[in-house]
């Protein structure tokens, strides 16, 4: 991003008629394994922000890419610190201040093959977690229809950064 997209608060510049559709795969063994590793991502369209600071109604805005062609975004894409309940625990503090993010199902592994020495093996290299945003406080929160698929990397568990995405 140039210096007059920053200050004017624009998205990265991308070229005409591109789509960002990646993977669950090239989301964490690519985006994610580099941001955790502190190593540049080739085209840096996936934003940072405080997602327990931010409503996901305002998302949208903060994460969207590319011009304003004919195909609306539908999915937005950043990264997030966990934030902690507790100090000194290790329970995630999911909640903004309108209301709070719950884990729904259980988290499904995100494989890779192509890492694999045979084209018939294929290994964990991340998880996946499913989240509702709930409006209003627990137990008497509004189920919502903005869900988050949140991910992390399967080899460090406790890393301090995560990949989601955010449909609607």
């Amino acid at each position: 991003m140039d210096r007059q997209q920053e200050e004017a608060g624009e998205s990265p510049c991308v070229p005409p008629g591109f789509r960002f559709h990646p993977t669950e795969e090239e989301l964490v063994g690519y985006y994610l394994a580099r941001k955790v590793a502190s190593q540049k991502i080739d085209l840096d369209i996936i934003q940072e922000l405080d997602l327990y600071r931010i409503e996901p109604w305002d998302l949208q805005e903060r994460c969207k890419y590319g011009g304003h062609g004919g195909d609306e975004q539908t999915e937005w894409y950043f990264f997030s610190y966990k934030d902690r309940k507790y100090p000194s625990g290790t329970r995630t503090n999911r909640a903004t201040a309108a209301g709070f993010w719950k884990a729904t199902g259980r988290d499904k592994p995100v494989l890779s093959s192509s890492l694999s020495p045979s084209p018939s093996s294929t290994r964990v290299i991340g998880m996946r977690k499913t989240l509702v945003f709930y409006k209003g406080r627990a137990p008497n929160g509004r189920k919502t229809d903005w869900i988050i698929h949140e991910y992390r990397l399967q080899s460090n568990e406790h890393a301090p950064t995560q990949a989601s995405t955010i449909t609607n």
